[in-house]
């Protein structure tokens, strides 16, 4: 199983350490450039994101959710019953009124284009005008600049650290850092495992590509570029990002990503349908009928590998993909 239950988590974890503090308040953190201070734990909290929502359900939190918003897949299986019994204040985009409705003691935010500077939800001064605090993931805006590009341009790699930072930083606010702890060392431990097995393979010469969607299905793809999640599950797994735009998601036209040829293409797969090429389906019929992407040897030899189009965000489900795509490169061949 990908993911494991928190109940699980816990149980090992209280047999391995003590519990850790209780979170002492009021608790003041840096925020993306933000000073934020919590009197307390939150009673209740409205997501703005799934990456938020599902990191809440992981810490055992789901009961303080009153809400959420902007989906791009089903929740993970583990929470269905949860998340069912959860107001969704819209697939997308929420509007401001509708979250301040619910009267919340804390916004819970995936991207800082949602709720920032020119955030399209509101900006983080005007949920502060209105007494409620908002915390963004860091790993959204801890070496990364989300004015440049439409999904905002990295100036370090991505790493783990800033997920890892999110769930610490959240399980504070709420007051269950044990449960943080336990979340943050299983992960960890995935993490390391599906590294170490493809180190094993040795891999020298290999690359690759992601590709999320496009706005056509016949016209250039948005694919990963070389310093987000994606770049960092590829260089952690031995594999070159034939792209070099330090963009989150630039436009790169298939000429281009043909004359690289990538040894793998990765490709999303998601319940979002705002594309045609939303459907992973519909990305694989057409590498193999387009003229210029069925000569790619990537595509000729079947070195396909779909994972979950979430996971290609700044998520939990990160290392669920990172493990998907350890588990396909042996069956590949790619010495």
């Amino acid at each position: 199983m990908l993911y494991k239950s928190l109940a699980v988590l816990m149980a090992g974890s209280a047999l391995a350490a003590p519990a850790l503090a209780e979170t002492t308040y009021p608790l003041q953190l840096q925020n993306c450039g933000v000073e934020v201070s919590f009197p307390k734990a939150p009673a209740s909290t409205v997501t703005v994101g799934q990456a938020a929502t599902e990191i809440l359900y992981s810490l055992g939190l789901a009961e303080k959710v009153t809400g959420t918003s902007v989906w791009f897949t089903e929740v993970l299986p583990e929470y269905k019953s949860a998340n069912d019994q959860i107001e969704r204040l819209a697939d997308n985009d929420p509007s401001f009124e509708s979250v301040v409705a619910k009267r919340p003691e804390l916004i819970s935010i995936q991207y800082e284009w949602h709720v920032g500077p020119q955030g399209i939800v509101a900006t983080r001064e005007q949920f502060a005008d209105v007494g409620i605090p908002t915390y963004i993931l860091p790993a959204d805006c801890t070496g990364k600049d989300n004015t440049v590009g439409s999904d905002g341009t990295r100036s370090a790699m991505f790493t783990m650290d800033g997920i890892y930072q999110g769930v610490t930083e959240l399980a504070a606010i709420f007051d269950v850092a044990d449960r943080g702890e336990a979340l943050v060392t299983d992960l960890k431990s995935r993490e390391t495992a599906a590294i170490d097995s493809a180190k094993a393979l040795g891999l020298t010469d290999a690359s690759a590509v992601f590709w999320f969607s496009s706005a056509e299905m016949d016209i250039d793809p948005y694919v990963a570029g070389r310093k987000g999640p994606p770049a960092y599950m590829m260089n952690a797994l031995g594999l070159k990002n034939i792209i070099e735009s330090d963009e989150e998601w630039p436009v790169v036209s298939w000429e281009t990503i043909a004359r690289a040829n990538p040894s793998v293409i990765v490709i999303a797969k998601m319940d979002r349908r705002r594309f045609e090429a939303d459907d992973y389906e519909k990305k694989i019929e057409f590498l193999k009928s387009d003229p210029v992407t069925k000569e790619m040897d990537a595509v000729k030899n079947d070195r396909i590998v779909v994972i979950d189009g979430h996971s290609m965000d700044p998520s939990i489900r990160n290392i669920a993909a990172l493990e998907v795509l350890a588990d396909a490169l042996p069956k590949f061949d790619l010495k």
